[in-house]
């Protein structure tokens, strides 16, 4: 592909991507030295607190360190509700609470991230205004957090509707499984996209960038969370007993996933935006 000119000093090098979207692109310096731009790794690049030694765990300034922290308390309170013990514990209803809670986390670290993202990209297009000119390019990073963010309002329907208590079967499934299975679609969908974004396609194999084993872990809990959300279709709503135990299941082995990718965010606030080639 012809370079193309972002200013008088850069000039536009190889792109990598997935159709319209653009993942990878190499940025040719007035030095000669080549950059190579991440779409995640610009996005999740952290320059406002330190991000070694514990900067990694605690830095409450870093909006990257609280999108992380929210989605694990959001993951545990998921983990936990699903665990049987603790729901003859605590009782439906509170059992209910504890996953709309943990919803509300997941919408709060949601909304942190598309911001994220929406900055991400404003400042990307401000650089390479002339390539967006001609080529239009769509931000699969951006998309992937507003996809996951409308999950989370499913999420936070869904946990809600759980929780009424005395209410038929028909409206159970109109405010409550339905809203599961959107939230469950969203979250496969933006975890699809954000692994595209990672692997500039459908496949990498990058086991020592942070970046690979966060969208992993969170494509592998989206899996689940969709098992959990099919649960009552597969039994036709008549088997409760298989249902809620396929359910639980799927939730439980989605959160842990969750929570796993929560943690790692942490650490991945550390990994550079660009590298020279």
């Amino acid at each position: 592909m012809t370079p193309e000119k972002t200013s008088p000093q850069e000039r536009m090098g190889k792109q990598r991507g997935f159709g319209r979207f653009l993942t990878t692109l190499e940025i040719e310096l007035p030095s000669g030295e080549l950059e190579v731009w991440k779409s995640r790794k610009y996005r999740k690049r952290d320059l406002s607190s330190p991000t070694h030694g514990w900067g990694v765990w605690w830095a409450p300034t870093s909006r990257g360190w609280w999108i992380g922290v929210l989605f694990a308390i959001g993951s545990f309170l998921f983990a936990l509700g699903a665990v049987p013990s603790y729901a003859r514990l605590v009782h439906r209803h509170a059992d209910a609470l504890t996953f709309f809670v943990g919803s509300l986390f997941f919408t709060s670290a949601a909304l942190l991230q598309y911001r994220e993202s929406a900055e991400a990209v404003l400042a990307f297009e401000k650089r390479t205004a002339s390539l967006l000119e001609k080529g239009g390019l769509l931000r699969i990073g951006w998309l992937a957090c507003l996809v996951q963010l409308v999950g989370t309002f499913f999420f936070n329907i869904s946990t809600a509707g759980a929780s009424l208590t005395h209410v038929s079967q028909a409206t159970l499934i109109d405010v409550s499984y339905r809203p599961d299975m959107f939230g469950s679609i969203c979250f496969l969908v933006a975890s699809l996209l954000a692994w595209i974004e990672v692997s500039d396609g459908w496949w990498s194999w990058s086991p020592g960038e942070y970046s690979w084993w966060v969208t992993v872990v969170n494509l592998l809990g989206s899996v689940a969370f969709g098992v959990s959300a099919i649960a009552p279709y597969l039994y036709s709503f008549h088997d409760s007993v298989k249902a809620n135990n396929l359910s639980n299941l799927g939730t439980f082995v989605g959160a842990v996933f969750f929570l796993l990718g929560a943690v790692l965010l942490l650490p991945e606030r550390g990994q550079g935006a660009s590298s020279s080639a």
